[in-house]
């Protein structure tokens, strides 16, 4: 089930942008009606085009052609307005400040078949799934840990590496790659424990260890 247009948190996209960006949320409130109320109140200025409910249910806040307020300040391969250039979906979840959990099958199996659509709608490439984290590390930890990116991938939705050999690299050179892969580097660090969360879960550290270094490398093969 679908809700109908219900957030007045959006305005009109700038003419000839594309829509090359999808980013992932979780809504970090104790209820789906609790992030309803905040996505549909005007002065709280957030919204998202999508919420999914832990059960599965989607609601559509805002129309994929308008510029919902889900992504703040941010930056993901040199672009800064990503509000402008995506499609944002929450997921309902307490997050880490109420309870972080996993996110139901039935959830992210609406996930899937929502993402999948949009992504037939709109040219937006593998590297460009992304999560909250990715796109502003310095302030955001979601969807987080728990979140199944493997399993998103397996249905062709962003990218995901196995049977990774770790790498010897200098910090230095970890570092350029995390650029180069499209992660804003103000915050060495940060960008670092966002790119562990999306593809590092089981041990998000900081570090440019050996493993980390190897899933960098993997991935820019894939681009």
């Amino acid at each position: 089930m679908r809700t109908p247009l219900v957030s007045p948190n959006f305005n009109n996209r700038a003419p000839g942008l594309p829509i090359d960006t999808l980013v992932v949320h979780y809504t970090g409130m104790q209820t789906c009606q609790a992030a309803v109320d905040r996505l549909c109140d005007k002065d709280a200025q957030v919204s998202a085009h999508y919420l999914i409910d832990e059960d599965g249910t989607v609601y559509r806040l805002v129309d994929e052609d308008k510029r919902a307020w889900h992504a703040g300040v941010s930056w993901w391969r040199g672009a800064m307005d990503i509000n402008g250039r995506s499609i944002g979906i929450e997921l309902v979840n307490p997050g880490h400040e109420f309870g972080y959990r996993a996110f139901p099958d039935a959830q992210m199996v609406a996930l899937e078949g929502l993402a999948s659509a949009i992504l037939k709608r709109h040219p937006i490439s593998p590297r460009n799934v992304v999560g909250h984290a990715d796109i502003a590390p310095r302030r955001k930890l979601d969807p987080g840990e728990l979140f199944d990116w493997q399993r998103l991938a397996r249905f062709g939705i962003g990218l995901w590496v196995d049977d990774v050999q770790p790498i010897e690299m200098r910090p230095g050179e970890v570092y350029l790659m995390l650029a180069a892969f499209g992660y804003d580097m103000t915050d060495f660090p940060a960008a670092l424990m966002a790119f562990q969360r999306h593809f590092r879960p089981a041990l998000v550290n900081g570090l440019p260890d050996g493993e980390t270094a190897g899933l960098l490398k993997a991935l820019l093969r894939t681009r």
